[in-house]
């Protein structure tokens, strides 16, 4: 066991919080334009305040467009709406291994996924409880602080998590630090007002030793690396936000802008000259009223206009446009409103997911490497040996299920019926699809037997008939 000293924790702290606070900034603002909070509802700047005195503009209407979550939801959808299978080539050790992952699992590929697209990478915590059993959870990525080692390989040699928490007893909101390695986890906390150097160690682990509990500071574990999982979005380590912001932020404020003339083109404003009265009530009373305005002609040009706003409604309708454009193809998903999409073919169809599926194969590649350091971690769980593990992924996109359901008629005496079984759009389960036609085909040969037996026994009841 490496306990490791308080002042040897805060020199820790130190070091990597500090450069953990950016990574925090561009992950909460990622997550933030995820839930359609973006940038066009803040403040204008201060420029833009200025006009805010011209009369002729009064609408504020700031629209946000939710490109990013939609973009998100998509690869999402497309990767983990049937989530990823397992085979070690025991069909036995892969049952258990699906009852350990449980019902939550779908859920939490999901939700990997997401938090990688927004952080640009997630962070998957396992530990045994105290009944014995195994669980996992989805940790926040802002509270992720990883050490990685110096070598070629960088791995992972500790985690500082860092969040804060209210404590019950006093109402103070405390802000906790657990450090953990390949043996133990350490836990230390300060008030959140107060300064480093006010940590404290913090008991705050159940530890179970012969039926007797105890809460300590320190949590040892046996699990023999660190029980944190990094889930990269791609092989550059970025969010899916960075290529896309500017083009939303672009699309919002045009759109926005653009709502605001129309709302603004609905005002008229009067220009009086040589009107009689100095209270604009009358006026607008006799307009309304009589359709008619009284004016005093002493000036000699007494008159009265309009002024209103013309809106370059061809110019804003193409930048939108264009810009729509941009963003789908520098965020690298699907338009859902493609120009021209009908009843396209297979081929079609794949081009269209084709900038999807470039995306979702960066992920899919990094993603493998920790789901086999997940899956080998259960493996040492269920104390059974994982030499090899086979992933077997998914996609869920629209197809054009004519053209493969007679692909895969065309195809019998070609392929083999199981390859058959698993391409054809309407199976899911290629190994129980197996077992329910064999079932079929050995029902229908029970029910001939049958109709031999039945009918065969009449038959020859009548040709012996005959035969006296």
């Amino acid at each position: 066991m490496r306990n490791i000293d308080l002042e040897t924790i805060k020199k820790i702290i130190k070091r990597y919080a500090d450069g953990h606070a950016q990574f925090i900034v561009n992950a909460a603002t990622a997550e933030r334009y995820y839930r359609n909070e973006n940038d066009i509802l803040k403040d204008k700047p201060k420029a833009e305040k200025e006009d805010m005195d011209n009369p002729l503009r009064n609408a504020d209407n700031r629209i946000p467009r939710n490109f990013h979550g939609l973009l998100v939801n998509q690869k999402a959808a497309y990767m983990f709406t049937a989530p990823p299978l397992f085979d070690i080539g025991k069909e036995e050790v892969n049952k258990r291994i699906t009852e350990v992952l449980g019902d939550e699992y779908a859920k939490t590929t999901k939700d990997l996924c997401i938090n990688s697209s927004n952080c640009s990478v997630s962070w998957l915590h396992y530990w045994v409880n105290s009944e014995g059993e195994f669980e996992y959870g989805v940790v926040d990525s802002k509270q992720i602080i990883p050490i990685w080692t110096s070598d070629l390989k960088k791995k992972l040699s500790g985690i500082l998590r860092v969040y804060e928490q209210l404590d019950d007893a006093d109402g103070e909101t405390y802000v906790i630090y657990q450090y953990w390695n390949d043996v133990e986890c350490q836990a230390y906390r300060k008030k959140s007002s107060d300064n480093l150097e006010d940590l404290q160690s913090y008991a705050m682990f159940n530890n179970y030793v012969d039926g007797t509990s105890t809460v300590e500071d320190t949590y040892p574990h046996d699990y023999g690396q660190v029980p944190f999982i990094p889930f990269f979005n791609n092989n550059i380590n970025t969010s899916d936000l960075v290529n896309i912001k500017k083009l939303i932020d672009t699309y919002d404020k045009v759109f926005s802008g653009f709502v605001n003339d129309l709302e603004d083109i609905q005002e008229i404003i009067f220009v009086l000259s040589g009107y009689s009265g100095t209270d604009l009530a009358p006026f607008l009373q006799d307009l309304k009223k009589y359709k008619t305005v009284k004016l005093d002609d002493e000036e000699g040009k007494p008159g009265l206009s309009t002024i209103t706003i013309d809106i370059p409604i061809e110019a804003r309708e193409k930048l939108l446009e264009i810009t729509r454009k941009a963003i789908f193809e520098q965020g690298q998903g699907v338009d859902p409103q493609p120009e021209a999409f009908g009843n396209a073919s297979g081929v079609a169809l794949k081009y269209l997911y084709s900038l999807l599926e470039l995306k979702a194969g960066l992920m899919e590649t990094e993603f493998k490497l920790a789901f086999g350091e997940f899956i080998r971690a259960i493996c040492k769980y269920l104390n059974v040996e994982c030499k090899s593990i086979i992933q077997t992924w998914t996609r869920t996109a629209i197809t054009n299920d004519l053209e493969l359901a007679t692909i895969a008629g065309q195809s019998k005496g070609v392929i083999s019926d199981k390859t058959i079984q698993k391409n054809h759009p309407w199976v899911e389960d290629a190994d129980q699809e197996e077992k329910q036609i064999k079932k079929e085909q050995q029902a229908a040969l029970n029910d001939a037997d049958q109709y031999k037996a039945t009918f065969g026994q009449e038959q020859d009841v009548n040709n012996d008939g005959k035969d006296k």
